[in-house]
Order: C-alpha cells, then structure tokens, then sequence
C-alpha cells in the first residue's frame, strides 16, 4: 500500500470516528454510531496492517486473532453491570500500551552528543514526545486498574486521604519534572546522570514510570464514593491522550487524530459530569467526596439527621398504586443494574401505558458508575426512548406526579443536596421525587448510598419502603399488578 492510500485511508478511518462520537450522542442514533466506529477501526486496522511500516506478519497475524477471541469472549459474556470495570480495565490496556511503546521506542531511537543541528533538535522533541506519552500512559494504566478493582468491589470504594496528600502529589509531579530535564539532558548528551554506561535518559525516564505509575494509584485512591462516574470518564480521556501521545512517537496521524477526539471527548464528559454533581474537575482530583462535611468543623451548621418513621408497604399496595395514578415515574439507579429489573420495569411501563398512564423514567447524569449506564439497561430492555428523559428535562415535573418509583437509586435522589448545608452533596443538582405525591423507594435495606451520605427522602411522610432485591420486589409488583388488572 503506498504512502497516499495510506494517508486517505486513515482520513477515512477518522471520518468513521467522528460520525460515530456524533451517533453516540443520543439514544436514537446510537447504534448506528457503534456501527461507524466498528468500520472504521477496521479500515484503519487493515490499511496499517497493509502499510510499509509491516513487514513481517508471522508475530503479527497470530496476535490479532488471539487479540480478537479474547476481546469477543469477554464483550460476549460481560454483564451491563460489569460495564464499568470493562471500561476501567481496557482504559488500563491504552495506558499501559503508551508506556510501552514509548520505552521501547526511545530505546531502539539514536541518542547522544553527535547528534547535532536539526537532527538533534528534532531528536530532543521526540524525546519530550515520548516522557510525556510514558507519564501519561503510566497514570491512566495505574489509576485504572485502581478504579477497576473499586467498581468490581475488589477494593474497598472509600476514599484514601493520606496525610498531606496533596503536599504528596506535588512533590511527585516536580520529582517527575525534574527526571524529564535530566532525561532531556542525558539523551543529548549521551551520559546518564545515575548510572554509568547505561543507555543515556533510560534510567531518569524508569524513574518517572515509577513515580506516575504511583500518582496513578494515589489519585484514584483518593477519590471515592459518587464520583467514581467522573473517574471513569475522566480516564477515558486519559486513554485518549496517551493513545495521542503513542501516535506522535510513531508517527502516526492517525492514532493522533483518534487519541485527541477520545481525549477531548472524555474531558468534555468529565466537566459535563461535574456540572451534574456541582463539584469542580480540581476538586474531583482531590477525592475525598463523600467523607468530610461541607462545611468546617465548628461551623455553625451541623449534619442533619434523618428523622421520622419509615413506612414499609407490600408489592400488592405498590401495584394498587400504580394502577390508581394518572402518572408515574420510575427513577432508575445501580440498584436496578445489579438486580438486573430493567425487563420487569418494562412489562410493567407496558401495562400501566395500555391503561392510560403517563409512564416516564428520570435519568440523573450519575446515576450508576458509568456515564449513560441507565440508559443503555432501559435500551436493552426496550423501553422506548421518548420516555426517558434526563434530570433537567423532567425535574419540573415531580410536583405534578401521582407516583414515583425509585429502584436502587439513593444519592441522586438525596433532598439533603438542596437542604442540608453541612452535607458533603449539599449543592449537588438532585432529582426532586420528594414532591410528587408518593415515593415508593426500592431497597434492600436503609444502608446509606454509595457516597456514604444518609437520606431523609426515606423518612418523609409521602415515602413509602419496599425492602427487598430490587427484581424479587419489582416481579411481585408485576404480578400483583397484572392480577389487579385482569379483575
């Protein structure tokens, strides 16, 4: 394949991509935007696989195919509530990539002082080029597979505040800086500051891996309870810059093009994120969400405690409710994602929208730990999706409902975020069920939500409680509702 098929291969590939961040961007469309994507890592994979950057297809070939079976085994098998860590785990591969291919490409590149004018000009940017893609690729790596084992519950999803943690991180970014001017000097030079005789900058440019490789797991270790959704989205900008600092290592446009559509993408995902909890990207960074009250120790606002009774009703009373309302909305939440109640819901959003009910569901940008995670369950169980609506299309719109269904949703429905100053939520924009009608809340317990924040919402005097696993709970409100109707 000559240079120029190349070239407009690869243009074409990236047109692909784009179509499909823009079919990405609704319900409707979605598929369709998968559709692009699949086509065009396809192009772009087979015009590299063609290109003469290849030569020898004996490793290649048998990598693709074991590459391949084990991506479609996995995707084949993964629940849509192991969604997250699958997305954690495969920002991991993109990291740990970039810090491969960036050591060894500074290792297999000429260096030292007889390098001289342009050609060691354009050696020393390369050599930039590869420090930042390795510290960039070494924290996504890290800090994703930190994220990883606290959304497959594997380690534990409270934040870790070292003392002086934010002391920590600055000292081992300018330890960081300081490695890049030695690895920049070292590389020209063709001395190496701490080891004699060894391959100059390879030693300073080690010694960064570490350090980023251990800002990585602190940052995310910090970060803890309802932003773990921001992570995941901010990670997958990461990827995107680590996969765009790969493509200026080799040269290659493409992997340019890509890495900074990923990478803005997810920062523009991430700052969406945050706007929807009311919380800055810095302070995201800083973790600790969930732990500590907004307001200083002293202060004259103290935590709210929840207080009041909690009514616990039956699925036949819940079933009787419904059937009785004019409209209903269910607010989906990780809950239901475990329980996997999406079908149940969905039979029952059929009956009650054949017997003339408003049926509609709320979407809070956060709600479960991945950016869209409700969406895509509702989509896999049909739901139509003219009815799910996001937080700031619905919220007006509680105070005239009849019933609210909350099924393992908790923090994103906190009135505490409106009401309680000392709240670490306080300011965060919630859904408003508490003032419709009646809330029928699906939970297994009282246990507070995954940002370790109590909710009053349970104890007001329109709440209604049914304990229970959220899809042994929504089939018997199935059934009860069904028997009601066939009377």
């Amino acid at each position: 394949m000559s240079q120029t098929l190349l070239t407009v291969s690869y243009l074409l590939a990236s047109v692909f991509f784009i179509l499909s961040l823009g079919g990405l961007s609704t319900q409707e469309t979605a598929r369709r935007g998968n559709l692009y994507g699949v086509v065009g890592i396809l192009v772009a994979l087979i015009a590299t696989a063609f290109s003469p950057m290849v030569t020898d297809f004996t490793l290649l070939i048998p990598t693709i195919v074991v590459g391949a079976v084990i991506g479609a085994i996995l995707a084949a098998r993964v629940a849509m509530t192991a969604m997250p860590e699958l997305v954690a785990i495969l920002h991991s591969f993109v990291g740990l990539a970039a810090t491969i291919v960036g050591i060894v490409n500074f290792m297999q590149a000429p260096h030292g002082a007889g390098l001289a004018g342009d050609h060691g000009a354009m050696t020393l940017i390369h050599d930039v080029e590869i420090f930042i893609g390795v510290f960039i690729g070494a924290i996504t790596f890290s800090g994703s597979i930190i994220a990883f084992g606290k959304l497959r519950g594997s380690i534990s999803g409270n934040p870790l505040l070292l003392p002086a943690r934010h002391w920590l991180n600055l000292v081992m970014v300018l330890l960081s800086i300081w490695l890049g001017v030695l690895f920049a000097q070292s590389a020209s030079t063709g001395v190496d500051p701490f080891v004699a005789g060894a391959l100059p900058g390879l030693v300073p440019l080690l010694a960064m891996t570490l350090i980023a490789l251990i800002i990585g797991v602190h940052m995310v270790m910090a970060i803890g309870g309802a932003d773990m959704p921001v992570v995941v989205s901010m990670l997958n900008s990461y990827s995107g810059w680590a996969a765009a600092a790969a493509g200026f290592m080799l040269s290659n446009d493409l992997l340019i093009v890509t890495g900074a559509l990923v990478g803005s993408s997810g920062a523009i995902l991430s700052y969406i994120m945050c706007k929807a909890m009311n919380r800055g990207f810095i302070s995201v960074i800083m973790g600790g969400f969930g732990t500590t009250s907004a307001k200083p120790a002293g202060s004259a606002a103290t935590a709210q405690a929840p207080a009041g009774e909690v009514i616990s009703v039956d699925a036949a009373e819940v079933a009787d409710m419904l059937k009785s309302a004019r409209s209903v909305i269910f607010v989906p939440g990780y809950g239901m994602a475990v329980a996997q109640a999406q079908h149940p819901i969905r039979e029952i959003t059929d009956i009650l929208r054949k017997s003339g009910v408003n049926v509609r569901f709320a979407i809070h940008p956060v709600a479960g730990r991945l950016p869209g995670h409700m969406n895509v369950l509702l989509a896999e169980a049909s739901v139509p999706y003219d009815i799910v609506l996001e937080m700031d299309e619905i919220n007006e719109d509680f105070s005239g409902t009849d019933a609210v269904v909350i099924v393992g949703a908790n923090d994103v429905v906190n009135p505490a975020a409106q009401t309680d100053e000392s709240s670490p939520i306080y300011g965060m924009p919630v859904l408003e069920v508490w003032k419709a009608k009646t809330c029928v809340v699906l939970k297994r317990g009282m246990a507070s939500g995954y940002a370790g924040v109590d909710n009053p919402l349970f104890y007001n005097s329109n709440s209604r409680m049914l304990f229970g696993d959220a899809k042994k709970s929504i089939d018997s409100v199935l059934m009860a509702l069904k028997s009601a109707v066939a009377s």
